[in-house]
C-alpha cells in the first residue's frame, strides 16, 4: 500500500522566505498551521491534516526553513535556526496568506515556533498545541547539565557543536535522522518508505546551515541573527504564554520524557502556561 503523500506544495514569497506549503481544507474555514520538527517534515501530518480538514478546518503544513523547498529569498540572509527565527517566519506566513488569526500547533522545533508566536503575538493566535510542552529555550542556563539518562539523548546536541559534527550531518542525513527517529520512538516500527519520504525533505541547500545554527544557538555557542535580538531578549524573560495549560503539561518522571523524546533545557511547562 502507498503511503500518503502530501501534495501538490504551493508557494509563497514572505518577508524572509520563499515558503513551501501542503493546504487542504475549506478555504474559508478557521486557519490551522500544522509545524514539522527536526529531523521530520510536513509527513508528520499525513494522516492529521485530512481529518481537520473534513471538520471544515484549512489546514496549512509549512516546510519550515532549511527543509523540501522552502528557500530563502534573499541569498545573503543569515542562514540561523534560532528560536526567534522560527517563530517570526510563522508570522511572516500569516502575514503572507492574510491571516490574522490561527490555531497553531506543532512538536520539537514547530512547536517551539508556536510557543513563540503565542508568547510574543498572542493577539495572532487563536489556539495552541505544543506536543512537547512549552519549549521556548531558557539559553542563559543552557548549559546547567540534566540527569546522564536524559544527556545521553541529546548526543547531537553536542555532535553538532563540532565540526566533525557539521561533516556528519553534511554526508549523512538520513542515518542521522534514522538514529534519532529510533531512539525518540522506540515503539515507531515505521519503514524504509516512511524514512525515504522524509529524508526528501533534507536536501536542500540550506539544511545543514540552518540546523547546525540551531543547535549551536540554544548551547550558547553561536550567536543569533541582529534582526531577530529583540525578539530573543524577551524571549530570554521567559514570557507566559496566554494559553491555558492542559493536564497533560504536568511534570514527568525521567523516564516518560526520555521515551517521549523530551527537548532540553527549555522553560517549566508548570510555570510557563496560565492556568484556568
Amino acid at each position: 500500500m502507498a503511503i500518503t503523500r502530501l501534495e501538490p506544495i504551493k508557494h509563497i514569497r514572505t518577508a524572509t522566505l520563499d515558503v513551501a506549503y501542503y493546504e487542504t481544507g475549506d478555504p474559508s474555514g478557521q486557519p490551522v498551521l500544522l509545524l514539522h520538527g527536526f529531523p521530520y517534515d510536513i509527513h508528520s501530518y499525513a494522516d492529521v491534516a485530512p481529518l481537520l480538514a473534513e471538520h471544515g478546518f484549512r489546514v496549512i503544513v509549512p516546510y519550515l526553513r532549511g527543509h523540501g523547498p522552502t528557500r530563502f529569498a534573499e541569498p545573503d540572509s543569515p542562514r540561523t535556526g534560532q528560536q526567534a527565527a522560527l517563530g517570526a517566519d510563522v508570522i511572516e506566513l500569516m502575514d503572507a496568506l492574510r491571516i490574522p488569526q490561527a490555531v497553531l500547533a506543532g512538536y520539537d522545533w514547530g512547536g517551539r515556533a508556536a510557543c513563540v508566536v503565542a508568547a510574543l503575538h498572542p493577539d495572532r493566535v487563536m489556539g495552541l498545541v505544543a506536543v512537547n510542552g512549552y519549549l521556548i529555550q531558557d539559553i542563559a542556563a543552557s548549559m546547567k547539565p540534566l540527569a546522564p539518562a536524559l544527556e545521553a539523548g541529546f548526543w547531537y546536541f553536542f555532535y553538532f557543536l563540532t565540526e566533525r559534527g557539521t561533516a556528519g550531518l553534511t554526508a549523512d542525513r538520513r542515518g542521522i535522522a534514522q538514529v534519532i527517529w529510533r531512539r525518540n520512538s522506540p515503539r515507531w516500527d515505521f519503514d524504509e518508505e516512511t524514512l525515504e519520504r522524509t529524508v526528501a525533505a533534507f536536501d536542500n541547500p540550506d539544511y545543514v546551515d540552518v540546523v547546525i545554527h540551531s543547535y549551536r544557538h540554544r548551547l550558547g555557542h553561536a550567536p543569533g541573527a541582529a534582526v531577530y535580538d529583540t525578539d530573543e531578549r524577551m524571549l530570554a524573560a521567559a514570557p507566559r504564554s496566554p494559553f491555558p495549560r492542559s493536564p497533560s503539561m504536568e511534570p514527568r518522571t525521567a523516564t516518560s520524557r526520555r521515551r517521549m523524546g523530551r527537548r532540553a533545557p527549555s522553560i517549566s511547562p508548570a510555570r510557563a502556561f496560565t492556568v484556568r
